[in-house]
C-alpha cells in the first residue's frame, strides 16, 4: 500500500553527518518514496542530499536533491521554485533541521549570545522561514501537510538552555499553523522524537565526551522504558509516513512523542 502516492514531499534535512547508523531526515526521505511521494531531498550540504537520492534512485523511487540553508532565506525561496518546477506542487513539509549541543547549547548562566542566536536561527527560525515560502503553494491548493520536528526535551528534563527553548517554540510554531489554516484544509503536526540512535545523536556525543559508541548507546538504552533501548530513525520515519497520509487526515495540532514511553514517566 502506497500512502503517499502521487504525491510530492519536501524533506528539508534530508542528509546527514557521518555515522554508524542513518540519521531521521535520510531515513524519513526514504521511507516516503517507498510510499510512493516523489521527494525533494533538501540540505544544507547538496552532497550529503544528493546522497539521500541516490538511495531512493536505487530502490525506484523518485527523487531530486536541492540545497538550501534554513538561515538564509533566499535559498528556501529557490527551493520551494525548484519543487513546482520539477514536480508542480508540494503535499508534504517536513521539517527536519535541529541543532543541539555541539553547536554551543550550554545552561543558561554559561550560554553565549552566538550560539544562543545560532540554535534560534536553525531550529526555531528555519523552520518559520520555509514554512513561510511553502504555505502559500499549499493554500493555492487548499491542501497540504506541514510536519515539524520538535523533541521530547520540550517536556523532559534538559540541561541547556537553546534546545529546549527552540523546540518548544517549534510546538508553538505548528500550532500556528494548524489554527491559521485548517480552513485551507492544511494540516500541521509536531513530531518529538525522544532518545534515537542517529549520527546527531551519538557521533556528536562521541566527539565531546571521548567516550566510545558502546558507552554512549549503553547509556541512552538504559534510561528507555520500551525494551530498553534506543529508537531508530525508522521509527521517526514511520510516525511522520502517517501524520503525512491520509490515515491522519484529521489529525492537526498534534505532539507526538517517538520516545519509548519516555514522556509516559513524567510527573510532578
Amino acid at each position: 500500500m502506497e500512502l503517499l502516492k502521487d504525491k510530492v514531499a519536501v524533506v528539508v534535512g534530508a542528509g546527514q553527518a557521518p555515522g554508524a547508523t542513518i540519521g531521521n531526515g535520510r531515513a524519513t526521505a526514504m521511507l516516503f518514496a517507498r510510499h510512493g511521494a516523489r521527494v525533494l531531498a533538501v540540505d544544507r550540504d547538496l552532497e550529503s542530499a544528493r546522497q539521500t537520492a541516490e538511495l531512493i534512485g536505487k530502490e525506484g523511487g523518485v527523487a531530486l536533491a536541492c540545497a538550501a540553508d534554513v538561515t538564509d532565506e533566499s535559498s528556501l525561496v529557490d527551493m520551494t521554485a525548484a519543487a513546482l518546477s520539477h514536480f508542480g506542487r508540494i503535499d508534504v513539509l517536513h521539517n527536519n533541521v535541529g541543532v543541539a549541543g555541539g553547536s554551543g547549547d550550554r545552561p543558561v548562566e554559561e550560554i553565549t549570545e552566538d550560539a544562543f542566536d545560532l540554535l534560534c536561527a536553525v531550529n526555531l527560525r528555519g523552520m518559520a522561514m520555509t514554512c513561510k515560502h511553502v504555505l502559500p503553494v499549499m493554500r493555492r491548493q487548499q491542501s497540504g501537510v506541514v510536519l515539524n520536528v520538535a523533541s521530547t526535551a520540550t517536556t523532559a528534563l534538559y540541561p541547556n538552555v537553546a534546545y529546549k527553548a527552540t523546540k518548544m517554540g517549534v510546538l508553538g510554531l505548528t500550532q500556528h499553523i494548524a489554527t491559521s489554516y485548517a480552513a485551507d484544509g492544511i494540516r500541521s503536526n509536531a513530531i518529538l522524537p525522544g532518545l534515537i540512535d542517529t549520527p546527531m545523536a551519538i557521533e556528536t556525543r562521541m566527539r565531546l565526551t571521548g567516550k566510545s559508541r558502546e558507552q554512549i548507546v549503553a547509556e541512552r538504552n538504559a534510561t528507555v522504558p520500551l525494551r530498553g533501548r534506543m529508537g531508530t530513525s525508522w521509527d521517526v520515519a514511520n510516525a511522520a509516513l502517517f501524520l503525512a497520509s491520509d490515515m491522519a487526515g484529521f489529525i492537526t495540532g498534534v505532539n507526538l512523542p517517538v520516545d519509548g514511553g519516555a514522556l509516559a514517566r513524567v510527573g510532578p
